[in-house]
Formats: C-alpha cells, structure tokens, sequence
C-alpha cells in the first residue's frame, strides 16, 4: 500500500499558498488596511508575519511531520492524553469555520454565474440581490452544496492526485486573475488615488494601538497559522523539506497575494466611488464584496467581464481554502482507521448539514464567523502552549532540524514562544472582547444569544472544550496507535 507524500517541493508549496489565500485576503485584508490608515498598516502587518505567524507555522510543521497524526492525534503525541483537549479544540475550531466558508465559496460561485448571465438585476440593484441571497433562499443552499461536493470529490482524490494536482493549478490561475484585475483597476481615471492612500503611511495612525491590534489580527487569520491546516498538510512531507523556508515562502506569498487583491479593489472603490468610498469601505465584508463591487464595475465599459473576472478568482481562492479545511478534517477520521473516501464522504455530509443554517441566514453565519474566528487566536495559543509545556528548544533540536542544507531554526524561536506570542494572544484576545463589550451594554454581553456577544464565544468555546474533555481521550486513544493502513498510509484508501 503506498505511502502519500507531496511529490514535489511545488506541490507543498501551491498547496500552502492555496491554503494561506483566501476569500480573507480579497475581501477583508483591503477594507482592513484602507480602514487603518493604509501604509501605515502594512508595516506592522509584515512585521507580526514573523512574530506571529511564522512561529506558529513552525510548530504546526514540527508536530504533523513528526507525528503522521491530524491535530488531535499530533497534540497528543506531544502532550500525552492531556494533549487531546486543545487538539480536538483545534479540529473541531477549523472544521466549524469550514462548515460557514463552504457557504462562502458557494455565494462567490453563485455571483460568478449570476454576473456573467446579468441575473436578478445583481448589478443594478446589488443590495437587494444581496438580501435575497442570503436570507432562506434556495440558491445559497444549492451552491453551498456545489461547493461542499467540489471539494469532497478534489479531497477524496487523495493528497497527491486531488489537492496537490488541482491546487498547481489554482493558485499559479489565481495569481494571474488578482493581477489582471489589479491592471484593470489602476487603469481606471483615478485608481492611482488607491494606489497611493495604499502605501502612504500616515504616523498618527502608526502610532495607534488599534492598527497594530488589527494588522495582528489580519496576520494571524489570514496566514492560517494556528488552524492545524499546515500541520495536517506537514503529514504528508518529507523528513528532509526545509521547515523554515516553506513557512516564509507560504507567509510571504499570502502577504503578496493580499497586496494583489489590494491592489484590484482599492483603487476600483477610490476611482469609482469617488466620495462614498469610505461608506464602502465601511459596508463590512460581505457588504463590500457583494454589494458594493458589483455596483462598482456597473458603472464602467465592460466592467460585467471584468466583474466575471473578478468573482472568478474570489471563487478560485475561497476553494483552494476550503480543501485544506476539508483535508484537516477527514484527516482526524482517517486516524479514526476509516478509509479516505468513507472519512470524506462523512465530512462532507455533515459539512453540508451543519452549513446549512449560515446559507440560510446571516445572522448565523456572521455569529459563526465571530465566534470561531476569535476561537483561531485561542487555536494559536494551544500550539504556543503546547510547545511551552514540551520545551521549546527541546522542540527545536528534535522537529524542526533542517534538511541537508537547509535553513536552522535558531534561539529566536524560544524567545518568540515562550513571550512574544504569549504577550501577542492576551493583547489580541483582551482588545477584540474589551472593543464588543465597550460598544455593548453589560447585558447584551451576558445574553450567549446575540450574534457578536462575549457570552456567545465563552459558551461555544465551553460547550467544545467540555465535550473534549470527555470524549477526547477516547479519540486519542484510538488515533495514537494506527493499525497498518492507518496514519499517513490511510489516505490511499
């Protein structure tokens, strides 16, 4: 029975970069950036690139090729049965965002085809069509499952002939779409107004907490360090590959790619919006990308190509994404001792069910989206943690040694774990919490039914990390020793 592995270093690498690039990059890193003063922005975003999220990158790397194991199994390997809590909190954290993002790649398929036949009047009366779509409509059920069932069927292909083989063909599609649209958008009369607000750094803003608070944030959501994603793809590499470069060439290559999509939607909103650009860059995520965009490339010559166009690589990048989700999660059942297409088919199954609530209301997808998404910070501390409570030059000496010439991992790695990321989630954590509850009354906060409550992640997270005290050695147990056939072979099923 052969053994899955990556074939290739390009292989890993398009297969990182499809995971780093997102929907994230294109529809919030650029309202993101614009919102906090643009270059001002951008110098602490690249900075916690490497003070957050390559760290985490490292561990995550460390502990899935070393262990062979998806998250719960990798924690325990490391931790012992106590290591089950914080695993299943990390499996279970990134498969709920998967259950909301295949709705999110389902809207920007469903906007691709709609844009490209003028459907519904989308572009003419965007806001509209928008509420349409995503309240208790049929078609956001049905394209959530277009996207659920894409995904399956790329996964079920296995590592190499699925995920590997589709995403060398999606991110290099990917790169070339966000760099036509970002051509088009520069070339519209005034575009070169976002161009500068972009990389003019405004001091007073550089100043401020809440930029550095946001562009950590932005760094460590969107990198996907802390997700589990990069150590359920390590599972899968060589004993040899360089750790260190692969995660700086996957970190800087979604902070390009971010910049790209920048660079096709800033100087669009400033050309085309003109004085209500900052009302759209205000309008929030959703509001910006389907709204807004839409509205916008209306107003231009062939702008409904370019808008196809557009949409298309959101599609593209929202996919290659939700296949590293799907990944992680058939992976925790693959170390179950189920094969890759019985493990996907169930995945996809209950990814499809459990979606179904955010296709049909925005309200429960903008609540999962909050809770989860801070639920990642408290994911990138777990791996922090973990790596404290084993050692981190232990750690360093035994699972992230180089390949032959390949690049060390130094002391710095120590220092960064033990107090820089640390100091990084309490700040993180306590700013997004302390920022609801000064806007909110102290009973909205208590009250676990409002969609952006305190209360609401606090029980959440409980409700999880309760369940994973008491069945997650159980799991563990069953994942620790694969039988032959199981663990990294399991995938050829």
């Amino acid at each position: 029975m052969s053994r899955e592995r990556f074939s290739s270093r390009w292989g890993l690498i398009a297969s990182l970069l499809g995971m780093a690039i997102g929907a994230g990059n294109i529809w919030r890193f650029p309202r993101v950036a614009a919102q906090n003063g643009g270059g001002a922005f951008l110098i602490p975003w690249a900075l916690f690139l490497l003070l957050w999220s390559v760290p985490l990158m490292l561990v995550e790397f460390g502990m899935g090729r070393a262990s062979r194991r998806g998250p719960i199994g990798a924690f325990g390997a490391l931790l012992g049965r106590f290591g089950a809590v914080p695993g299943v909190f990390v499996a279970f954290c990134t498969t709920a965002i998967m259950f909301y993002y295949a709705v999110v790649t389902g809207w920007c398929a469903y906007y691709t085809l709609a844009l490209a036949v003028d459907f519904g009047g989308v572009t003419g009366n965007a806001s509209d069509h928008w509420r349409w779509v995503s309240h208790y409509n049929w078609l956001a059920v049905a394209f959530h499952g277009v996207a659920m069932t894409g995904g399956v069927l790329i996964v079920a292909g296995g590592v190499t002939r699925g995920i590997e083989r589709v995403n060398k063909i999606l991110v290099p599609l990917l790169l070339v779409l966000l760099g036509v649209a970002a051509l088009a958008g520069l070339s519209l009369p005034g575009g070169l107004r976002g161009l500068e607000f972009l990389f003019h750094v405004d001091m007073g803003r550089l100043a401020s907490h809440k930029t550095w608070l946001e562009a950590l944030s932005q760094s460590a959501w969107s990198t996907g360090a802390g997700w589990g994603l990069i150590l359920t793809y390590a599972v899968y590499t060589s004993k040899r590959e360089d750790v260190l470069l692969n995660s700086l060439v996957a970190g800087v290559g979604n902070n390009a790619a971010s910049l790209l999509a920048a660079l096709a939607i800033l100087p669009a909103v400033f050309a085309l919006a003109g004085s209500q650009a900052p009302k759209a860059l205000e309008a929030g995520n959703t509001g910006l990308l389907f709204v807004w965009m839409p509205q916008l490339f209306a107003k231009i010559a062939g702008g409904q190509a370019l808008a196809v166009l557009f949409f298309f690589a959101v599609t593209v990048a929202a996919l290659s994404s939700l296949l590293s989700m799907l990944e992680l999660a058939t992976r925790v059942i693959m170390d179950l001792g189920i094969g890759r297409r019985h493990a996907v088919m169930i995945i996809g199954t209950v990814g499809f069910v459990a979606g179904l609530p955010s296709a049909l209301h925005l309200d429960v997808f903008d609540n999962q989206d909050w809770v989860w998404g801070l639920g990642l910070l408290l994911s990138g501390a777990f791996f922090a943690f973990a790596v404290i409570r084993h050692g981190a030059a232990r750690f360093r000496r035994a699972h992230l040694a180089p390949g032959p010439g390949g690049w060390q991992v130094g002391r710095w790695f120590d220092v960064l774990i033990y107090l820089v990321i640390p100091v990084e989630f309490v700040a993180m954590m306590g700013w997004w919490f302390y920022s609801v509850s000064a806007r909110k009354s102290l009973a909205f906060n208590l009250d676990p039914f409002q969609v952006f409550s305190v209360s609401t992640c606090l029980l959440q997270w409980g409700l999880v990390l309760g369940a994973a005290a008491l069945f997650g050695g159980w799991i563990y147990r069953r994942s620790s020793s694969p039988p032959a056939g199981r663990g990294a072979e399991g995938g050829a099923r």
